[in-house]
């Protein structure tokens, strides 16, 4: 299901930056922890991809018996 979001940019005299944020229902299903550090790279001028180097491991992942 997608959740749509607005890019927001903020304007200052000697710079600017853009803010994507998260919806809450995202942040909370993929388990973000305050202050995690996430990697954007650029797949293509309509896709980004979102890595986390230290994300925690899947509840629904098989563990050998």
């Amino acid at each position: 299901m997608p959740f749509p979001t607005k890019v927001q940019l903020i304007k200052r005299q000697n710079s600017e930056q853009w803010y994507i944020n998260f919806p809450s229902a995202v942040a909370q299903s993929m388990d973000f922890s305050k202050g995690e550090v996430v990697q954007w790279s650029i797949h293509d001028r309509a896709t980004l991809v979102l890595q986390r180097p230290d994300a925690p491991s899947s509840p629904l992942k098989k563990t050998k018996h």
